[in-house]
């Protein structure tokens, strides 16, 4: 599995002492948003808004847009709540994104 692979790769980075950044972490993310693991990706989003690395609006548009895709609303808007609070500048994807979670699950206008 590519998550699996990815995350491997990410420790295997940590052990090296190779600089972890958010292109990094991004790509991760996106390992798991290709194949349905929302909370491995919660996860690393977590480490980042944590000081691991420094968040960013793709990490945040990502880790958003897996939330929406596995239907998990709540959780979407959790992430895009965290994000606002470290600061991180929100963009068009990032509310399009959040707005379609709620959407997909009838929760917009709620």
């Amino acid at each position: 599995c590519q998550w699996e692979k990815a995350l491997l790769l990410l420790g295997e980075m940590a052990r090296s002492h190779v600089e972890l950044d958010a292109i990094t972490f991004n790509a991760v993310i996106r390992a798991c948003r290709n194949d349905d693991h929302w909370e491995e990706a919660l996860h690393l989003f977590g480490m980042m808004a944590n000081g691991m690395v420094k968040l960013s609006t793709i990490t945040t548009n990502t880790a958003i847009s897996i939330c929406e895709k596995c239907g998990k609303w709540e959780v979407a808007l959790q992430l895009f709540d965290e994000a606002a609070k470290h600061k991180v500048k929100l963009d068009t994807i990032s509310f399009s994104a959040a707005i379609s979670a709620c959407e997909n699950k009838g929760e917009w206008g709620k």
